[in-house]
């Protein structure tokens, strides 16, 4: 049980770094409440899981090929700039008493799932931190118990989702209306600038 509860704790901590996904969390839950921003994060969860199972059948040898790391580099650099520039778009909306948005919930979840899919640094994070956890724990455990804590890594991920959108939707009730559009222009700034570091990591694989 000790074991099973680290790697939730593995999961938390894996979901806590703020980057882009987090920002559009925080974002999403201002603008439309806890719906919204907890599917960007089961999206989000959704890559990750992709990813896991990647780096869980050794596909990971044809993400180290050149063409496919520029292509992934690019594709995040298209959706945070897009994401980015329509947060920020929309931020001058933000209203204590703008009602609930009436964007598609499915949208939401596909905003997450494609930043954190076209995002190489997630590949790079769990090639390194899924790799060497699948090694550690094959070399130890049965296939079984390997499922069991794959699991309670993504028991983590989820819980730190939940608390995300919680905080992010419930900060709107306090917070004036001139700070709410802050934040969302804030968040919207955090995603171009990830897009453009990728952009720039996509530039040099292009041109360096």
């Amino acid at each position: 049980m000790n074991v099973f509860l680290s790697y939730i704790l593995l999961g938390l901590s894996l979901a806590a770094p703020i980057g882009p996904v987090n920002a559009a969390q925080i974002d999403r839950g201002i603008r439309s409440g806890f719906m919204h921003s907890w599917l960007v994060g089961v999206g989000a969860v959704l890559a990750d899981g992709i990813y896991m199972l990647v780096v869980y059948i050794g596909v990971v040898r044809f993400l180290e090929i050149e063409f496919m790391q520029t292509f992934l580099w690019l594709f995040g650099f298209f959706v945070l700039i897009y994401t980015g520039i329509e947060t920020m778009m929309n931020a001058g909306k933000v209203h204590l008493e703008y009602a609930r948005s009436s964007e598609p919930l499915i949208k939401s979840f596909f905003t997450g799932f494609f930043m954190s899919i076209s995002n190489p640094l997630t590949i790079l994070f769990w090639l390194g931190i899924y790799g060497s956890v699948l090694a550690k724990t094959a070399a130890t455990y049965e296939t079984a118990q390997l499922v069991l804590y794959s699991c309670a890594i993504f028991i983590g991920l989820i819980l730190w989702d939940i608390t995300m959108a919680s905080v992010s939707s419930s900060f709107r009730k306090y917070l004036t209306s001139h700070l709410l559009v802050t934040i969302s222009m804030l968040s919207g700034v955090s995603m171009i600038g990830f897009g453009i570091y990728f952009g720039f990591q996509a530039f040099q694989n292009l041109f360096g």
